[in-house]
Parts: C-alpha cells; structure tokens; sequence
C-alpha cells in the first residue's frame, strides 16, 4: 500500500519510518486514516512518496514509511496542520503514539522498513518476474548492439560493456516497472 513511489536518491532525501500497533478490533480504521493521510502528503511540497507495511501477525505494529526530499520539507509536514488532524484522528484507533526512525541520504535508500520475511514474494515468483525482464531485455542488447561492437572490442571489454547495459537498463527501466506491474503476483497475501 503506497503512495507515489520515490524515483531516486536526491542530496538531502529523508526517510522516516514510523512504528506503531493500532487498537485491537481497530486495524481497519488505522490502515484508512493512514491511506488518507498518503493522499493529504501527495499535495504537500517536497513529498516524494510512501507507504503502509502492515503487520504479518495481528497484534504487531504497522510501519509507516516516508519520504521527501529534504528535512526542510519533512519539517514542512510535520508543521501542517493537517498532518496533527491526521494524528489527532490516528490517537483514537493506535494503542501509543508511534516510534519515529530517521533516515537520511543515501541511508535513507539503502536501510528499508524491517520487512517480515513471510512478507517477502516467494523465491520462485521472484525469479519468474526477473527472468521476464532479463530475457527480452538481454534478448534486445544481443541483438541491436552486440553486433555493432563486435569489431572493435575483444571479449571481455566487450562482456562488460554489455552486462554494464543490461544491468543498467534492468535496474533503471525494465524492473521498477515490471515489479509494479506485477505487484499482486509476487505478493498475493498484501492488501492493495
């Protein structure tokens, strides 16, 4: 459950993490202030994107995760007054008030939310989804560039320059979106 998706690492970029159990019989009520509360983020500046983790077990906290693009902007949110209506209304249906993670720079894009590992798409989906990237996408450099390279490089620089393309093309444009498209399959048991 997201709201907008972070496109990339900025000078500056925060994350904050915020952990916290909603009422027992309340988890519904939760999960909706805080979708309505992604949708209120979305309008403010300096926003880049976020998104709920529910708990594997009931019972266990949510994590709610964060990102703008500097802590100016962060604090920007932090002083809106519909960011306290938000938690005025989250108070009512949480067990406390949350416990606040910051992360900033590159941390911020390489230490993600504590995942359980029940919650990650099975292996088997997972390679599936990346065998449909790679194939066409190896299929596709093989075929248009290889052969314009192959006179002038010898193996190896010609090996690296190649998987350095692949790599690049899979990390910046086939698996952001394939893993989107793909959301419900690698991961059946999350709410959408």
């Amino acid at each position: 459950m997201d709201a907008r998706t972070p496109a990339a690492a900025q000078p500056g970029h925060v994350t904050r993490i915020a952990r916290r159990r909603a009422q027992p019989g309340k988890e519904r009520e939760y999960e909706t202030i805080v979708r309505e509360m992604f949708q209120y983020m979305q309008k403010t500046p300096g926003f880049l994107g976020a998104e709920m983790i529910p708990p594997h077990t009931p019972g266990e906290e949510y994590q709610v995760v964060v990102h703008f693009a500097s802590e100016a902007a962060l604090a920007g949110w932090d002083a809106c007054p519909g960011r306290a209506e938000m938690h005025r209304r989250l108070r009512e249906v949480a067990d406390a008030e949350p416990d606040y993670r910051s992360l900033s720079g590159l941390e911020a894009w390489f230490a993600p939310a504590v995942v359980p590992a029940s919650m990650h798409p099975p292996r088997a989906r997972m390679a599936l989804v990346t065998w449909m990237g790679i194939f066409p996408t190896v299929s596709l450099v093989l075929w248009l560039i290889e052969p314009l390279v192959r006179p002038y490089l010898p193996f190896l620089p010609k090996v690296a320059l190649l998987t350095g393309l692949i790599v690049a093309t899979m990390t910046w444009v086939v698996m952001p979106r394939l893993t989107k498209l793909m959301r419900g399959f690698l991961n059946p048991h999350l709410k959408q």
